[in-house]
């Protein structure tokens, strides 16, 4: 399988793999993971990695639905100032392809904030490190998994 998927199994948390047949014509990797499993965008979830001040990276995992807030992220990061990351720094350090970027099973451990809008749901669907993979788990699990914080960080798109 993925990384991704691997730190899952052997943490022994409770989730499910769902796959689909991924369109590179797609526009938008978590809406048509939304759109191609039947679940609300809203329990879609992405993950983008930012550059924060000190060119130190993290990762804001957010609704497909929405927009990261950078300077909500910078905020919660203690940092003065958030970018989006350089796409190959991203691929680099991840170990994954844009577009499957998990926040799971990364190469290297990166300060983590999940969207508190997480909380509502029992269960959320975060990439499993590949096109057309996802991973459902709590979000608490990914959470402890990632030794994220939650915060106010996104926007509706």
């Amino acid at each position: 399988m993925t990384p991704a998927v691997d730190q899952a199994r052997k943490a022994g948390i409770e989730h499910r793999i769902h796959e689909y047949s991924h369109d590179p014509s797609s526009e938008s990797y978590g809406t048509e993971a939304a759109e191609k499993l039947g679940i609300p965008q809203q329990q879609v979830f992405k993950t983008l990695v930012v550059s924060l001040d000190a060119k130190v990276l993290a990762v804001g995992i957010v609704p497909v639905c929405t927009t990261l807030n950078l300077k909500r992220i910078a905020k919660a990061a203690g940092a003065k100032k958030a970018t989006m990351a350089d796409p190959a720094e991203v691929e680099r350090t991840t170990g994954y392809v844009l577009g499957g970027v998990s926040p799971l099973g990364l190469k290297k451990r990166l300060k983590t904030f999940i969207d508190a809008s997480a909380t509502e749901f029992s269960t959320i669907h975060v990439s499993a490190g590949r096109r057309g993979l996802e991973v459902e788990l709590s979000p608490q699990d990914l959470a402890t998994l990632c030794g994220a914080d939650f915060a106010e960080i996104g926007n509706l798109a």
